[in-house]
């Protein structure tokens, strides 16, 4: 990671009108058809959440907005890039942990099993500050319609909420918010993650 003039970068524009702005956050509603995720969790025994996670890992890996981020008030270029998740400890409160994103789904899903244990164990976060973090909330045990995340002025990640899925007929659906920060990305770059992130559900194999 290291810190890059923004006048040097594709998003000088968005840096100099959006950084100062009192509410930079943009939200993005979409319905997912998460059919192939429920299907392929159930057969290989493996976790939904972890399925979602790696889908918007990979989503986000090919789009390159997803790699520079507003910190305080320069913009950072990462290397790589990490999905977050929230964890349920022995204290019954809850946890962060990072977990780097690899394009293999073993490892992700070696990795997702052994930090999410970690956390829940120690009640510890697992912060990687040397990566660009996507956070995400899965609120799985509730129905709801959509979420919009709050804007503390302290971080700027990109960040995904969902409930639970619901199904209908032979399709399962599951809606998520998307909210992004205006310095880093633009609709389209949004709106292009979110079809990249359906894409990659569709295509999932294992």
């Amino acid at each position: 990671m290291k810190e890059v003039n923004p006048k040097e970068t594709a998003r000088a524009y968005a840096f100099e009108m959006w950084m100062q702005a009192p509410m930079p956050m943009v939200t993005f509603f979409r319905t997912l058809d998460v059919s192939r995720l429920v299907l392929i969790s159930r057969r290989k025994g493996q976790k939904f959440n972890m399925l979602m996670c790696w889908c918007i890992g990979r989503a986000a890996s090919g789009i390159k907005e997803f790699y520079m981020l507003p910190v305080g008030d320069k913009l950072i270029r990462y290397d790589t890039i990490a999905v977050n998740t929230i964890v349920a400890d022995r204290r019954g409160e809850v946890s962060s942990c990072d977990i780097p994103f690899s394009n293999d789904l073993r490892q992700f899903n070696d990795d997702y099993l052994r930090l999410t244990r970690q956390v829940a164990e120690t009640c510890a976060n697992h912060d990687l500050t040397d990566s660009m973090v996507i956070g995400t909330s899965a609120l799985a045990q509730y129905e709801i319609d959509g979420a919009v995340g709050m804007y503390s002025g302290v971080f700027n990640n990109p960040f995904l909420i969902w409930g639970k899925y619901r199904r209908r007929w032979l399709k399962t659906t599951l809606t998520v918010s998307f909210q992004f920060h205006h310095t880093q990305m633009d609709g389209a770059h949004a709106a292009r993650f979110l079809n990249a992130l359906q894409k990659e559900i569709d295509t999932l194999t294992v």
